[in-house]
């Protein structure tokens, strides 16, 4: 997600090019403002849109009609209330706008997928068994389905993966699913032909959960708990990545070394214990507050040197609630600065929300048109 975080703390009234760009990147820069402030705050009439952007009426003009043309953007009639003067003709985005194909392989399993609109309405959903070892064809399978699954234009295709994903969409590492320097984004392009942009999948959870959900983008840590743990941290209204790429993989931090075997190659690992396989083996709340305990033996450094003011839980709510849950809030109260411990919110993202699905459309929506 290094390509969203740069963007998501700038006001759409100071985004502007920096330094010597071309006309046509300059053309792109300023249909993404105006797109931008469509999905941030609806229907807005062309003189708001010059106002809020700074661009001239002429400009706007001229760029919101070729992104009606291009099913982007509608009309939508008049402002309502309007009594002086000629009204205002509203413009906002079209019903009939392109649509992303997004595909999420965090949970143990199973491979999911959906088509979502730009505002991160989920439009059609389907699930297939997905296991390491299944190659790419079956992934590709799904998204051919999807596509016929709608008549309105694909902008492109986003999937959040387990492990470690650089900017090109190359899983890096991806113990759980048995990848290592793996092109998804490049092979799932060329069997579908389509535009295709890969990240982590807890990553693109985080940005989801701050840009269509309750997310606090300000301090955010989100885990993702599934077929493994990973973790996406926004700050300031960015994710970060850091140069490895690697930021949030909190799942592969040793708690116990003489623990069971990872499939990272440690012992010991979080997601030995908080993976929703081995959640399912535990048969007590005491053994699952063990696990919350451990989980928040790992949080609270993270949560103390970052600032960050809202933790989730992204997974099956049956496995986290309860004692897991509850002996995460415990232990991190008293393992932290009281002042911190009294401000930092834990709590669960219910899978209903979609959050991988969702993101790996705003990493399309981002890569395609620069809106965040």
């Amino acid at each position: 997600m290094t390509q969203i975080n740069e963007a998501r703390t700038r006001s759409t009234a100071g985004r502007r090019p920096v330094g010597k760009v071309r006309p046509a990147d300059t053309r792109r820069h300023h249909r993404a403002l105006i797109l931008q402030q469509l999905v941030d705050e609806g229907a807005r009439s062309r003189a708001d849109l010059a106002r809020e952007t700074s661009l001239t009426r002429v400009t706007i003009s001229d760029l919101v009609a070729e992104l009606i043309d291009e099913g982007f953007v509608s009309e939508l009639g008049t402002r309502p209330g309007t009594h002086m003067g000629k009204p205002a003709t509203l413009v906002g985005i079209s019903e009939e706008a392109p649509v992303t194909i997004a595909l999420d392989l965090s949970a143990a399993g199973q491979l999911s997928g959906g088509v979502v609109d730009l505002d991160g309405h989920i439009l059609a959903r389907e699930q297939v068994p997905f296991v390491r070892g299944d190659d790419v064809s079956v992934i590709s399978d799904l998204a051919i389905r999807l596509r016929t699954a709608t008549t309105r234009r694909i902008l492109g295709v986003g999937i959040g993966t387990p492990g470690i994903v650089d900017a090109d969409g190359t899983v890096v590492l991806a113990p759980n699913l048995g990848w290592t320097d793996f092109d998804l984004a490049g092979e799932l392009s060329t069997a579908i032909g389509l535009p295709v942009h890969a990240g982590n999948d807890a990553n693109v959870a985080a940005v989801a959960e701050s840009a269509f959900g309750a997310g606090d983008d300000g301090g955010l840590l989100l885990l993702t708990v599934g077929q493994g743990v990973g973790g996406g941290v926004m700050i300031d209204g960015r994710a970060l990545s850091g140069p490895l790429q690697s930021a949030g993989e909190i799942g592969h931090v040793v708690v116990d070394p003489n623990g069971r075997q990872c499939a990272c190659g440690n012992r010991g690992c979080l997601e030995t214990f908080l993976a929703a396989p081995a959640l399912r083996q535990l048969d007590n709340d005491a053994a699952r507050a063990e696990v919350g305990t451990r989980l928040a033996s790992v949080l609270t450094p993270v949560v103390t040197t970052l600032g960050i003011a809202d933790v989730v839980l992204y997974g099956p709510a049956e496995l986290l609630e309860g004692a897991l849950l509850d002996a995460v809030r415990s232990a991190l109260a008293h393992q932290t600065l009281p002042f911190v411990a009294q401000r930092v919110q834990i709590r669960l993202a219910p899978l209903d929300d979609e959050l991988v699905l969702t993101g790996a459309a705003a990493l399309v929506r981002y890569r395609e048109l620069g809106v965040v």
